[in-house]
Order: C-alpha cells, then structure tokens, then sequence
C-alpha cells in the first residue's frame, strides 16, 4: 500500500483572484519559447530583447540545431512574440524556429523544438503551430508529458480547421481558441472540449512583419492566453501546471454569473 505525506496547497482555494494571480507582475524571470517560424528582435512589439534561439531542421543526417540568431520571414511568430510582450514586458523570450522561410514544416521538427524548450529551463512554451501527423502526435505526447510533470506550461492553439492535429488535442497542454473579448485579461472556459479555453483572437492587432496589422485564428488567442500564464508564473513561480490551470477556470469569464472583464 502506497503511502502519502501530507501536502500544503498553494493555491487559496476559496479566493482566487486577479489580484491574487497577476497583479503587479511583470513577467519577470519567466523563459517564455516561441515554438513557430522565428522572432525579429527589431519589431517594436519585440523591443529588441530575445534571450535565446535556436533553429531546428531536417538534413539527410538527422536534425540539425543552430543557436545563432535568426529572423522570422513570415511574421507569425514575431506576433505570437509580441503579444505576449505586451501581456508580460518582462518575460525573457526565446525564439524556437520549427517552421521554415518558406513556411513549410515537419511534425517530427516541431517535436523537436518542443524538446529542445523543455530541456533548456523554459517556463512557458507558446505553440501556435501545430501537426495532423500520427506518428509526430506520439512524438508530442512524450515531450508535452514530461513537460507537464515538470510544471513547463505549454500553450498550444487549437486548429482553426474542423480536423484533429497536434500538440493543441494533448490533455498535458493548455489548449486554446479564438473568440471574441473585452481584452487580452478576458478569457473564457470553452463547454465544447477539446479546446480548453477560449481567448482573444478575434479581429485583433497584432505585430507583422515590420508593422502591424489585424488578424483572426487561435494562433493569436493561444499567445493572449501565454501571455496571462507568464504574469501568474513570474507572481507564484512555484504553481503546477495543474493548480494553473485552476486558477484560469476560476478566473475565465464565465466561471460564474459575475461580469468580471478585463482585469489588469
């Protein structure tokens, strides 16, 4: 028979807050991947200030990894990038690239980049890409697991499309859609599983290329929500992935009768 020590919440069960969760965080200390086609540290949503990269590809010889700094050729991950800077200014941003210039990419890679985030530290790893593949599924699955028992928060967009792919379908991650909201703190509880959570994605701005402009998909609500997740991690440091994500069904939108709205 299994036997069991006793174990101290850390989370306030009967109060959980705004307040409580991220109010005068930063996102200070928090590594934060961007698992998608690269950042450009010079967009002004970025602010210049990427703490790590790496690009990951396929050769004939297996996967090869490059550290040197990169550019984003399709903006989609400079957007994910910036509106998380914009929730969380202090985050430390890595750019992982798993999608290639011409924006074409590989399940298998896409795993990989995952794996590389986990094993350098991060804390938070937005994935707004994502694999119809099987056999990359299975891949994803190890890898988001031992993230998950590590307390490495992965966000991952649902697909915009009617059609299972991965990582976003994994129970591990913390799964999100696109939905209309009164702003980046409003996020909603989605009563249709798979998808978690709903988040703003909906007719938002966002950085691209070297501007901005406006857009709609769950790449971009997945990036809202990471954003959340970074300022409760650099406020309780030491919260699991499972208390985490307590703390956003008690603080979606519709947890309960109140108008609860944006909260900064």
């Amino acid at each position: 028979m299994s036997t069991f020590a006793t174990v101290t919440l850390a989370l306030p069960c009967r109060e959980i807050t705004p307040s409580w969760a991220w109010q005068g965080s930063t996102g200070e200390g928090v590594r934060v991947a961007v698992i998608d086609s690269g950042i450009n540290a010079t967009h002004r949503a970025v602010g210049g200030r990427i703490s790590g990269y790496v690009s990951i590809r396929r050769s004939p010889s297996g996967l090869v990894y490059d550290e040197q700094p990169h550019r984003d050729e399709i903006g989609h991950g400079t957007a994910c990038a910036g509106l998380i800077r914009s929730i969380a200014p202090e985050c430390e941003l890595y750019s992982v690239q798993v999608i290639d210039p011409t924006g074409v990419g590989d399940g298998g890679v896409l795993a990989a980049g995952l794996e590389w985030a986990v094993e350098h530290g991060m804390h938070v790893c937005n994935v707004s890409v994502g694999t119809p593949s099987v056999a990359a599924a299975a891949l994803l699955r190890d890898v988001a697991d031992r993230a998950y028992f590590r307390d490495i928060v992965v966000v991952a967009a649902a697909n915009n499309a009617p059609e299972p792919s991965f990582p976003w379908m994994l129970s591990s991650v913390v799964s999100v859609s696109a939905t209309s909201t009164a702003g980046p703190f409003s996020f909603y509880i989605n009563p249709r599983p798979p998808a978690e959570f709903a988040a703003a994605g909906c007719d938002v701005p966002i950085p691209w290329m070297e501007g901005w402009t406006t857009a709609t998909g769950s790449s971009f609500a997945a990036p809202h929500l990471a954003g959340v997740v970074t300022r409760i991690r650099s406020k309780h440091p030491h919260i699991s992935v499972a208390e985490l994500k307590v703390v956003l069904r008690a603080l979606a939108s519709n947890a309960n009768s109140q108008d609860v709205g944006p909260r900064r």
